[in-house]
């Protein structure tokens, strides 16, 4: 699906999911830790949404600022959170220098884009990360055994939007990353909590020296 169908999905249901989506599980607010443990430097947080994670690793003293593909989600990330930076941008073309980054968190972000096309976006990843490096995805997993599945939304936070889900298995997109210079590090699997209809997963892994 096109980045303006992304776009305009997020732009309209931004403030009505900013306040469903309010806070972190334990699981999350552990790896985010982690991450902001690891990272000696700048941390993106991309596809930020309301901008609650980026909040959170500011909160645990780490310099992040949040990057959204969606004005309307960034427009209420700085309303609820000021004097944290957040910008309007992509995933698989980041306003950032080669090396800039020491940490990446894609907190389901990855959902949206077509498994054919996570190469480019892990490899703009490793492009902008420096050696050392760590990334964190969050993403769901498949109901079955399949390797990924995709579902199509046509309603949600009380608007229509039209709007494409992916669903991966964990060993999928770990080998995605290795493909792209990544070395695994943990993997965690969660059950569903809430309103969640499937478990949940955190991929940790770490960027490799540069060739």
């Amino acid at each position: 699906m096109s980045h303006d169908d992304i776009r305009q999905s997020y732009d309209t249901v931004a403030v009505n999911y900013a306040e469903v989506n309010d806070r972190l599980g334990p699981v999350d607010r552990a790896m985010l830790g982690l991450v902001a443990e690891l990272s000696d430097g700048p941390i993106a947080d991309l596809g930020c949404g309301p901008g609650r994670t980026t909040a959170h690793l500011v909160g645990l003293g780490a310099e992040a600022y949040g990057v959204d593909l969606s004005p309307g989600m960034v427009e209420v990330a700085r309303g609820l959170w000021p004097g944290i930076r957040f910008e309007v941008g992509s995933m698989q073309a980041l306003d950032a220098p080669d090396a800039a980054l020491a940490g990446i968190v894609a907190f389901y972000s990855i959902i949206h884009t077509a498994t054919e096309e996570l190469p480019l976006v892990f490899a703009e990843f490793a492009r902008v990360l420096r050696a050392g490096g760590h990334v964190l995805l969050a993403f769901q997993l498949p109901a079955g055994q399949e390797p990924d599945e995709m579902a199509h939304i046509e309603s949600g936070y009380g608007h229509a939007v039209s709007i494409d889900v992916w669903r991966r298995r964990p060993e999928l997109v770990v080998g995605m990353l290795e493909a792209a210079g990544f070395a695994h590090v943990a993997t965690s699997i969660r059950e569903p909590e809430g309103t969640e209809k499937t478990r949940q997963a955190h991929v940790l892994v770490r960027r490799g020296p540069r060739p």
